[in-house]
């Protein structure tokens, strides 16, 4: 398999896409003025920090190398949420958001999967349970739509 991607690389991509989530989260929960969908977006925000915390803990055992997302990528995502709530911040278009930046994540770490030679099995449980929870919270974003 050509571009085969090691546990590093793959815990890389799972500590970099629970830190984008939790960014774009961070983000968009100041523009939420409903309660339902808030409390939901809030939630799914703790539980991107579980993730990104069992990453680190494995990082730090294996000696991988992780990077937060850089400047430029977190103020091109604040612009871009700050833009697409200032007309409409209602719950179902936070939904919307929500949804395409959770699809997003689905995409990339299911390609992640499919072109990883994961060989610890603590590391590859972590990233199936992230692409698991993701597609969890894209259902119940889809109730506010």
């Amino acid at each position: 398999m050509e571009n085969c991607k090691g546990s590093s690389e793959v815990l890389a991509e799972i500590y970099r896409n629970a830190q984008l989530a939790q960014q774009s989260i961070s983000d968009i929960l100041p523009e939420i003025e409903d309660e339902g969908i808030r409390e939901e977006v809030m939630r799914q925000h703790e539980e991107y920090e579980k993730v990104c915390s069992q990453a680190a803990h494995l990082a730090m055992q294996s000696g991988a190398e992780l990077k937060e997302p850089g400047p430029v990528k977190k103020a091109m995502m604040w612009s871009a949420i700050k833009m697409n709530t200032m007309a409409d911040n209602s719950a179902q278009h936070i939904a919307q958001l929500m949804v395409r930046g959770t699809v997003m994540g689905i995409t990339s770490l299911k390609t992640t999967l499919s072109d990883s030679a994961c060989t610890d099995g603590e590391v590859c449980d972590l990233l199936k349970k992230l692409i698991a929870m993701e597609e969890q919270f894209e259902e119940q974003l889809k109730k506010f739509l």
